[in-house]
């Protein structure tokens, strides 16, 4: 084997694994599957941790995890599907960061990974095993990563900014104990 076909097996290998498991975490929301808990009841929780209106944040994670994660897993529109799923994980970590970084204390750690690994696979492309390079790269461009990862970023700026600003108006007037009893 020789380095590039070592390249491109190992594109495969990250695509396959970050793109099933963003697959599978988005069929959770959008149908419930997987023991998730489908879009009235992640709606639900993404009303309560300031993603509003939730059954519409719900939707629109589901379909840039379920659709970033397979089409990555594909090789297909890779700058596209791996923009759109770094953007919902983006908007995952901005759900747990108050928690710092290690997942085992509800932080931000896996939904950051995942993220960097969509953004980075936007970025290097899919890879010689793939359907971009089957079809020609007719929608992986180099123009389009670029594109992909701005526009992205900037709806995933807007939505993680308002969120934040909901969260906020609603500690507003709270205030922690001054003593300890």
């Amino acid at each position: 084997m020789t380095s590039f076909d070592r390249r491109d097996l190992g594109l495969l290998l990250l695509r396959l694994g970050a793109g099933g498991v963003l697959a599978a975490h988005g069929t959770q929301k959008l149908f419930g599957w997987f023991g998730g808990h489908g879009i009235e009841g992640t709606g639900a929780f993404m009303e309560s941790v300031g993603y509003a209106p939730g059954k519409a944040s719900a939707t629109a994670s589901g379909l840039a995890e379920t659709g970033g994660g397979a089409l990555l897993a594909l090789g297909l529109a890779t700058p596209a599907a791996g923009a759109a799923a770094a953007g919902a994980m983006a908007g995952a970590a901005a759900i747990h960061t108050p928690n710092g970084f290690f997942n085992t204390e509800g932080g931000y750690e896996y939904a950051a990974t995942l993220g960097l690994a969509a953004a980075g696979l936007a970025i290097a492309g899919p890879g010689r095993f793939s359907l971009d390079h089957a079809f020609g790269h007719v929608v992986d461009r180099g123009w389009m990563v670029p594109t992909a990862l701005a526009g992205t970023a900037a709806v995933t700026a807007v939505v993680v900014g308002l969120r934040t600003k909901r969260v906020r108006k609603e500690k507003e007037g709270e205030q922690d104990a001054l003593f300890e009893e």
